[in-house]
């Protein structure tokens, strides 16, 4: 009588061996990066840095970065790279500002107005990019400076001032005069019963199916360490003012491309044109398609991003966004995203910008110069791409590469190297 054999569930030593590093790094990164901030910022300045005001601040300082690092990491994973959105955000934020003073639209016309300009402009840079094959750095670059002048253009080289509802927008607590303080605590609950909810679903059918990945110890130490920080933060907020406008613009957005890119089909080609262009070209995949409208959505969140900046400042000015296109690119490489494309999350770009406002916010109360600061963050920048580098080869087996090799590894130069052969293979047949 013969048995059937049942894959056993993973133990705990081997669900840590096979611990994700990419996934959850940043976060346990980012943990630890506060805590050290909190015992420094006692021992240093005999204060606080975990305080609710503090926390806030992140949020409103860093919010527009935030928001171009999720156009950012669907651009960087689909292979390409935007130098241009620093101008385009600047350029945008002046025309909504324009919109708003000068030809008397309401505040939310302004938006929209700045939102449409932003993903024209993708439209323009999506086309010389996806269709006529110019490299994506190189047109970017030109549109970084033809919208800077642009900018200085449609502003006089003056500073345009902004008013009303308009500005509320990226520093404000209330929406249409309702206080969403109470608001923040009970989403935040919500949302932690939901995400329990929904992963012991997912745990449950991979019990079933005999796929578990971690034992049962460390799935509960995960679900029950998320659920208190999204507890945690929700509790946080409330003590202070409640989550922001800006906030709940973010996680709006947090929450919309993460369904995008992990749900749908389009998030599916952006990966598979990252990854391996020629090999999703063959398997069906419109990758110029995919190129296009991923710069058309950068395009249009970085107008959004003007519209906060420019309601943060109170004015639309000619150096508004500089260096942003940057900073940016080093959040979506702090938060995972790989320098060859084909991997990188939407949660990881957030954790990766909140990762560089931690340290400056941490920074700034310790009293660190300017100039050290940007000597740290680019010290964080290249650990980043040296981790991810370190990962693929710990993945395929390997240690770091010698000089001369590729940062993909073996495994990936051979899957380019069939792909590249699978053209001619098929017209032969």
């Amino acid at each position: 009588m013969s048995t059937v054999q049942t894959k056993s569930r993973p133990s705990l030593i081997s669900g840590l061996r096979n611990f994700n590093l990419r996934a959850y790094g940043m976060i346990i990164a980012l943990a630890l990066i506060m805590l050290l901030f909190q015992v420094l910022s006692v021992v240093v300045q005999n204060q606080d840095f975990i305080t609710p005001l503090n926390l806030t601040n992140v949020i409103l300082q860093n919010s527009y970065i935030l928001i171009l690092a999720i156009g950012m990491m669907l651009v960087i994973v689909n292979g390409h790279i935007d130098l241009s959105v620093g101008s385009v955000l600047a350029f945008c934020g002046a025309v909504s500002a324009i919109a708003l003073s000068d030809w008397g639209l309401p505040w939310y016309l302004a938006v929209l107005v700045a939102v449409a300009v932003g993903a024209l402009i993708g439209v323009w840079q999506g086309f010389w990019i996806a269709y006529v094959r110019i490299p994506a750095f190189i047109v970017t670059l030109a549109g970084m400076l033809i919208f800077r002048g642009l900018t200085i253009m449609v502003l006089d080289a003056e500073t345009l001032g902004t008013s009303g509802t308009y500005n509320q927008l990226a520093s404000g607590y209330q929406l249409f005069g309702y206080d969403l303080k109470l608001l923040t605590l009970v989403v935040g609950i919500a949302g932690a019963v939901l995400y329990a909810f929904f992963e012991a679903r997912s745990r449950s059918r991979q019990l079933k199916a005999g796929i578990a990945g971690s034992s049962q110890l460390a799935w509960i130490a995960k679900v029950v360490v998320v659920v208190a920080v999204i507890a945690g933060a929700a509790f946080v907020f409330y003590s202070h003012k409640g989550l922001p406008i800006i906030g709940w613009i973010l996680l709006a957005l947090v929450l919309l491309y993460s369904f995008i890119a992990n749900r749908t089909v389009f998030g599916r080609h952006v990966y598979a044109g990252g990854g391996n262009e020629k090999a999703a070209l063959l398997s069906g995949v419109k990758t110029k398609q995919t190129t296009f409208w991923v710069f058309v959505n950068m395009g249009a969140l970085a107008g959004l991003a003007g519209v906060i900046v420019t309601a943060r400042l109170q004015s639309a000015a000619p150096g508004a966004g500089e260096m942003f296109e940057l900073h940016a690119i080093a959040s979506s490489f702090i938060g995972g995203a790989s320098v060859t494309g084909g991997v990188g999350t939407i949660i990881g770009a957030v954790i990766g910008g909140l990762v560089m406002g931690v340290m400056n916010q941490g920074m700034s109360i310790l009293s660190v110069g300017q100039d050290m600061q940007s000597v740290i963050l680019g010290l964080v920048v290249l650990a980043a791409v040296l981790f991810d580098v370190w990962n693929k080869k710990r993945s395929s087996g390997g240690g770091l590469p010698l000089v001369g090799t590729t940062s993909g590894g073996s495994g990936e130069a051979k899957r380019k190297k069939d792909a590249e052969k699978a053209p001619a293979k098929a017209s032969a047949e």
